[in-house]
């Protein structure tokens, strides 16, 4: 049983979804982690303008990051 190119194809355009879906995620929960990381620092430590000015900066460097990063691809 051979594997057509239609296949190979095919099976290319799944793991290219599948890594899409896995970047995405990534980027979800490390957002997750620093938005409670600024909530923290807000209430708890008291410091809310260090709080947003690292909740800003970190979801732009997270969005540069990830834009900037391509994923790794096999020949």
């Amino acid at each position: 049983m051979a594997v057509t190119d239609f296949e190979m194809t095919e099976v290319r355009a799944h793991r290219r979804t599948f890594v899409t879906f896995e970047r995405l995620v990534l980027f979800a929960a490390i957002h997750v982690i620093l938005t409670l990381a600024c909530l923290a620092l807000a209430f708890i430590g008291h410091v809310p303008v260090i709080a947003l000015l690292l909740g800003v900066g970190g979801t732009l460097a997270l969005i540069v990051g990830f834009v900037i990063a391509r994923p790794q691809t096999e020949h």
